[in-house]
């Protein structure tokens, strides 16, 4: 319990820290300092307040207790209620705060990018990952968030070879990166005339926007071309050189966007996604060196493994990691992937409670 103790105390000193930076004139004055503030101000702020709530209960506990050893009888009996009422409640509390202390994974709170491509199958891989893309497109219009597309390039009979999209919103990353990996589809492709089932995949990758801090990243190593724009989009993405390819020359990773309406935004969302792909990989390290020592059944990174199977004649959808299986393909595809995303996260949530040392309650 001491140890409980000091750590509230510690983040009700950061608290008060994170209130006056937020009103700091400095600060203010600093868009990407005033917004990592407030990020962390509101982020704490849910958790100062049961802690408060939890001090208040630890006080009238404390009032309680000598109204217990009262020689007027009445008062004794109804503070020896509330005594054994108050010290429930403080376990409660206590072990809810000690849940709470446990961290979640510190990139959970970011942006995101997502990027779809058409694995195995042909043509049909590249329509089931339009499929794909359309209902996380959905789910995350539902939940408020925006999607702004990068990159795409259009499969010859529909849907995506690739796209790439950036995701913005609240904990966007938190909720979308179980996403990565491999999925697989079961069904009877519209080109198939003789009804046979077949299976093709599409592989989902979900990587947290990395910001300026994250990655330093020397403008003189990224070369830069421009070219114009195809698929859909007008006249103007096509007849201006509003595309924008950034190579990285240490790595060769390379860059494009075009989905913007001129070359000074298609550059900014390129700069961004290339920022993000270079620190990627330095994040997934910790990331999948934080699941091994967890054993985590979950895996939120590696997208060569199969995650999930959509099975059309059936109707269901499974996912391989946790064994859930869902009959309701066409609610999922629609976008309602509520039920399979908080089941993922609960998983998680337990194994880091667990790996803690806290039990969570049935």
């Amino acid at each position: 319990m001491e140890g409980l103790l000091d750590r509230l105390a510690a983040l009700e000193d950061r608290h008060r820290e994170l209130s006056l930076r937020v009103i700091d004139p400095d600060v203010i004055a600093d868009p990407e300092a005033y917004r990592m503030a407030m990020r962390d101000y509101s982020e704490l702020d849910p958790l100062v307040q049961r802690i408060r709530q939890y001090r208040k209960a630890e006080s009238a506990l404390q009032a309680a207790r000598e109204d217990a050893r009262s020689e007027d009888v009445e008062l004794r009996q109804m503070a020896t209620e509330e005594v054994s009422r108050l010290e429930a409640l403080q376990i409660q509390w206590a072990s809810e705060l000690q849940e709470a202390l446990v961290p979640d994974d510190p990139s959970d709170r970011r942006d995101c990018i997502l990027e779809v491509r058409a694995g195995t199958g042909g043509d049909e891989a590249a329509l089931w990952a339009g499929d794909l893309f359309r209902m996380y497109t959905r789910f995350c219009e539902a939940r408020g968030w925006t999607v702004e597309g990068i990159s795409a390039s259009e499969g010859t009979a529909g849907g995506f070879k690739e796209v790439v999209a950036r995701v913005t919103g609240d904990a966007v990353f938190g909720h979308l990166k179980y996403e990565s990996g491999t999925h697989r589809v079961q069904r009877v492709p519209a080109t198939e005339s003789q009804g046979r089932i077949h299976t093709s995949a599409a592989t989902v990758a979900i990587l947290p926007q990395a910001e300026h801090a994250d990655f330093e990243l020397d403008l003189k190593d990224v070369r830069k071309d421009t070219f114009r724009a195809s698929g859909a989009g007008g006249q103007h993405v096509n007849k201006t050189e509003s595309a924008v390819r950034l190579t990285h020359l240490p790595s060769g990773v390379v860059v494009e966007c075009q989905d913007g309406r001129s070359q000074h935004a298609n550059y900014e969302q390129a700069l961004a996604v290339l920022r993000t792909r270079l620190w990627e990989a330095e994040d997934l390290a910790r990331r999948a060196k934080e699941a091994a020592e967890r054993k985590s059944q979950v895996g939120t990174g590696d997208r060569s493994g199969k995650i999930r199977t959509y099975n059309y004649p059936q109707g269901r959808v499974t996912d391989h990691r946790i064994g859930l299986t869902v009959h309701a393909l066409d609610r999922v595809l629609g976008g309602e992937l509520d039920e399979v995303v908080q089941a993922l996260r609960t998983t998680e949530r337990t194994e880091r409670l667990k790996q803690a040392g806290i039990e969570r309650p049935d």
